[in-house]
């Protein structure tokens, strides 16, 4: 045995040794899922094993290199046959290196009980292939090497049962294409264990106490949720009959409930013991209400990677001081995808796309124009060419992280987009028919053109049903929403947009990219080329008109415009590409305007135009703060352009720069109005991580405790100044769950992306309604 294979660190071309489960839950796992820590067996290892078995009378001996045929409409035969095979594999010896390497592997977790769970692939996929759930069992056993060897040998054992075999062939399978590994997990005891399915039309939650293993073996009738899954209401909830339960037989780990009476099982379950249900228990749903929205939490973010129709097996892991839930297996009908090669990246914007792909070698010369539709596959996209990207299908580069120009332009407009595909320009070739899976960060290649090809891949539909499609007329504003608290902005730069988001239920724009606005304007020159060039007044022209577009669309609503965020040297924009990418720090923000303030006294020129036109709902938000001197500056110049002889005006700034969660109060008393988190500048400067660097995308966690802690006290900070307090990252639209904690914490306004401004919404009514619930049941025991 060379390896064994870490969930955490399995890679796409693991997948026929690990099998489609371990592959699918090491996915999600990678993507910061909690998911019960666990390693493969792989395939190769049974392989190995059967080819040890030299018996010259042995039926398995040749198996890995033929295939049996008989007749399995004869039960006698069938039955003989399974039984044969199965017992010379439960009576060979596992080589000891085998059993050693896995016993010292699983001590790590310091359990006392393990399952080993099949995970298969199979070569070649076949027409009569369907779901094969419950057709392999998962095995239980005790962390001991004899009883690991034993029930390595049952899992394996299982592909040859009779029902097994029946079914390999009236599938078209051939037992050499069967790759089956096993993955092995620590099993803890838990408080409630059970499933949810998610389908189009709704969700639905099954639970019982203990371990789930009651739910599959059928033993009891457990107790159902059904979820709407847009709001993640609960409309209606039946008690189930639960009787019994499973805990672990570890005096290590704690039993479930010592004062039960026990029954022990067979020995094919050793580490697992039975108990009965009070039965007052049994009147209870085995879920508190906590665990509850935790769930469906996880399952609304569990759409944006497995879309809207998938199975998850959920536990809840009672641990020493705490519980935790974990995910235990994951499926989805859209992640069997059958054809073969495919390329990995970031899935930097949602959504599905077949098209013709595009290649361009040498991106430092940009094309005048790009075919309508195409997918475009460039090793990095400079910021000259973004004007450009309206005219794709999808956006495929080789270098950039899910924070960079590219990807934030295209979750704007809709364009799917997969960034840090590894030797993308190389493996692709133009003219290529791909498939494009934003929410997954993977690129298939479609095998064919045929009219039936292009339909089953559903051209048609260019994105994934769980993405609104931003280039359609909007639809009609629903109007079921919740009221909300918290104000909801959205994030913008492209005027061509406008249309289609001022009908969403948002409270303005949070955030105007000028950097990204005003490329539609500049023809690839620096505004200081402009400059030079005598172009002033022509350029202040253009740009008043830029902004003026939004203040008109969402007036009286505000609009915080930010101003530049770019070097203020004069290449051309198209420099900034290099063969590896610059760093995101250098001459940015306010520091630029201290040595060359001329672009930034024309920006503020063309915002006193927006207020001279009658305007007085845009605002002004200074990017990239270092130090109080440089927004004292500003705050001069603002005032010299007579931006606030208009009482509505307000001079915000990004809080990014880790120094304002010390100075703060400093800029306050400077004039600060208000400030708006950056948690992608944020992250990067205090975990040290590139948010360019694609991949150093594990360690660029918005989620982390130490970016966390620094958004809390910012909040409380200005709450504690008397001043407004918003977030305008990434983080809200990449990872929703942290929205109860910004709503907890008392953030004041929540802006993100046009396509997620539903959810957000969702996401914020629920964390109220939370919080609501919590401050209510409180009152109520103070009164009780």
């Amino acid at each position: 045995m060379d390896k064994l294979y870490w969930l955490d660190q399995i890679k796409l071309q693991d997948r026929p040794k690990v099998g489609d489960k371990a592959f699918y839950l090491s996915r999600i796992m990678q993507r910061g899922y909690p998911v019960v820590p666990g390693f493969v067996v792989s395939a190769e290892i049974l392989r190995q094993f059967l080819e040890n078995l030299n018996s010259s009378e042995s039926l398995v001996a040749d198996l890995p290199h033929s295939s049996l045929h008989l007749d399995v409409a004869n039960w006698r035969q069938l039955q003989q046959v399974a039984g044969r095979l199965r017992q010379e594999i439960l009576t060979a010896t596992v080589p000891q290196q085998w059993v050693s390497t896995i016993f010292q592997a699983a001590r790590k977790w310091q359990t006392g009980c393990l399952i080993l769970r099949p995970t298969l692939a199979v070569s070649t996929a076949t027409p009569g292939m369907k779901n094969i759930s419950g057709l392999l069992e998962s095995v239980f056993c005790q962390c001991e090497p004899e009883a690991i060897a034993l029930a390595l040998k049952r899992t394996w054992s299982q592909i040859f049962r009779a029902r097994s075999l029946l079914y390999w062939q009236r599938a078209g399978i051939d037992l050499q294409q069967i790759n089956l590994a096993v993955l092995v997990q620590p099993v803890e005891n838990a408080i409630a264990s059970g499933l949810l399915k998610a389908n189009s039309s709704g969700w639905e939650i099954e639970a019982t106490w203990g371990l789930g293993i009651a739910i599959s073996q059928g033993e009891v009738q457990p107790d159902v949720y059904y979820i709407q899954q847009e709001t993640g209401v609960v409309l209606e909830q039946q008690l189930g009959n639960k009787m019994l339960a499973y805990g672990v037989d570890d005096p290590a780990s704690g039993a479930f409930s010592q004062a039960m009476p026990k029954s022990v099982l067979t020995p094919d379950h050793s580490c697992l013991s039975t108990y009965l249900i009070e039965s007052a228990q049994q009147k209870q749903y085995a879920l508190q209400e906590e665990y509850l929205q935790q769930i469906i939490s996880l399952g609304t973010q569990l759409v944006s990677e497995l879309g809207k129709t998938f199975t998850i097996k959920w536990t809840i892991a009672r641990q020493t001081t705490s519980a935790k839930l974990y995910i235990t297996q994951v499926s989805s009908p859209q992640s069997v995808i059958p054809h073969g090669q495919f390329i990995r990246g970031l899935g930097a914007a949602g959504g599905r796309v077949v098209a013709t792909a595009l290649v361009i070698n040498n991106p430092q010369h940009k094309p005048e124009e790009l075919p309508k539709g195409v997918i475009l596959v460039v090793s990095a996209i400079a910021p000259d060419w973004l004007p450009l990207l309206q005219q794709v299908a999808g956006i495929i580069t080789e270098q950039g992280g899910l924070t960079s120009h590219a990807a934030i332009l295209a979750r704007e407009l809709g364009i799917a987009a997969v960034v840090n595909a590894t030797s993308a320009t190389s493996l692709i070739q133009t003219g290529e028919r791909l498939l494009l899976d934003g929410d997954r960060g993977e690129v298939y290649r479609i095998k064919g053109d045929s009219k039936e090809e292009m339909e089953r891949w559903g051209e048609k539909n260019l994105l994934s049903p769980h993405r609104p499609n931003p280039k359609a007329p909007p639809p009609p504003l629903t109007s079921h929403l919740p009221m909300i608290a918290t104000q909801l902005l959205v994030n913008l730069s492209q005027s061509s947009l406008i249309e289609q988001v001022q009908s969403l239920p948002v409270d303005g724009v949070g955030l105007l990219r000028s950097e990204l606005m005003i490329l539609n304007i500049l023809s690839g020159q620096h505004p200081n080329s402009w400059i030079l060039a005598g172009r002033q007044a022509e350029l202040l022209e253009l740009w008043s008109e830029q902004i003026m577009q939004f203040a008109r669309a969402f007036a009286p609503r505000p609009v915080f415009y930010r101003s530049l965020d770019w070097p203020q040297d004069l290449r051309l924009l198209s420099d900034s590409l290099q063969s590896s990418p610059q760093s995101m720090l250098g001459e940015r923000g306010t520091f630029s305007y201290l040595r060359n303030p001329a672009v930034f006294e024309l920006e503020l020129k063309a915002l006193a135009s927006v207020q001279q036109a009658g305007y007085s709902n845009v605002n002004l938000m200074l990017p990239f703060v270092r130090t109080v001197e440089e927004f004292v500056f500003c705050r001069r110049k603002v005032e010299q352009a007579l931006l606030t002889e208009v009482s509505q005006f307000q001079l915000w700034m990004m809080a990014e720069v880790p120094s304002v969660l010390f100075l703060l109060p400093e800029y306050v008393r400077a004039g600060a109005d208000g400030i708006s988190i950056g948690t992608n500048d944020l992250t990067q400067l205090l975990l040290g991580v590139d948010r360019e660097q694609g991949q150093l995308a594990k360690v660029f966690n918005e989620r982390h405790p130490a970016v966390m802690s620094a958004i809390a006290q910012l909040i409380q900070m200005a709450k504690t100044a008397g001043i407004p307090c918003s977030i305008c990252g990434q983080a809200p639209a990449l990872y929703p769950e942290i929205i109860d904690k910004l709503v907890e914490w008392g953030i004041t306004s929540i802006s993100v992306e046009p396509e997620a401004v539903e959810r957000t919404y969702q996401a914020i009514a629920r964390a109220e309604q939370r919080l609501i619930l919590a401050a209510a049941r409180r009152k109520f025991l103070r009164n009780s």
